[in-house]
């Protein structure tokens, strides 16, 4: 089993999902859990902070009643698609960066951030020049002004993963060189109570087709397991990856087994 004893770590979304059954993974292995989230935790967390991760000064605030340094942050929370595309970027993307930057000072050596993305944004390939224009904003409120003129195609979610993913896989040299590391999970569809609005925005046949696929849907606990090692010194030189927790779903897409949904 993953010893965390000693560890002291952030984790945003522990109130449900996937974000509850890592923290209590990660409090099982030992670590100290200092919970960032809008409601309650779902298990008794070491701490808990309020904080409303669409607001920049909410988040700054939070931050300020966190003590000391911290061996992890993960990157947990979300908002489905059906959300307004507004408040989908700001707390999937936006909030993702401004609070891993917070961290820099905040990690000790060996840290690192991970990052809870998805395999919707596979096709953030197609669209890295718009992806790397976003990135190139100084500030949450920049990135907010960015989205406002320049409306994306398609579901927002979507987008806003493809950004998290490229974020990450951008940032793992720089983590690198102050002594921390970066990488994200892409989860597929998961048995989460979010399930539902991702069915309506992503289509439930296309979902129920994927469940058909392999069998059954994710449960929180397979992608946290994974979120688990990644924050652990076991997962110490990898760094900047991206890793689809899908079942094969992205295998096969990309290797044309099978061709790609349309969500």
């Amino acid at each position: 089993m993953t010893d965390l004893s000693n560890k002291r770590i952030v984790v945003t979304g522990a109130a449900s999902g996937i974000g509850a059954a890592t923290a209590e993974r990660l409090l099982g292995a030992g670590a100290e859990v200092h919970s960032l989230d809008r409601n309650t935790p779902a298990v008794a967390v070491t701490s808990h902070t309020e904080v409303d991760l669409a607001n920049p000064n909410s988040i700054d605030a939070a931050l300020e009643k966190l003590d000391g340094s911290f061996d992890g942050l993960l990157n947990i929370a979300g908002i489905p698609g059906t959300a307004p595309s507004d408040l989908v970027l700001a707390v999937n993307s936006l909030a993702v960066r401004h609070l891993s930057e917070a961290f820099f000072e905040r990690l000790n050596p060996g840290g690192s951030v991970t990052i809870v993305s998805s395999t919707a944004g596979f096709g953030w390939a197609d669209r890295l020049e718009q992806i790397r224009d976003l990135l190139a904003t100084d500030t949450f409120e920049d990135g907010v002004a960015w989205f406002k003129e320049h409306p994306q195609q398609g579901n927002t979610y979507n987008f806003s993963k493809e950004v998290t993913t490229v974020y990450t896989m951008s940032m793992g040299l720089a983590f690198a060189e102050m002594g921390f590391r970066i990488n994200a999970v892409l989860p597929g569809p998961v048995e989460t109570p979010i399930l539902v609005d991702f069915e309506e925005s992503m289509g439930k046949d296309t979902l129920d087709g994927l469940r058909n696929l392999l069998g059954r849907h994710a449960e929180p606990g397979d992608i946290a397991d994974v979120l688990v090692f990644l924050a652990s010194d076991d997962a110490r030189w990898i760094n900047g990856q991206a890793i689809a927790v899908d079942g094969g779903v992205t295998g096969a897409v990309l290797s044309g087994v099978v061709p790609a949904p349309e969500i």
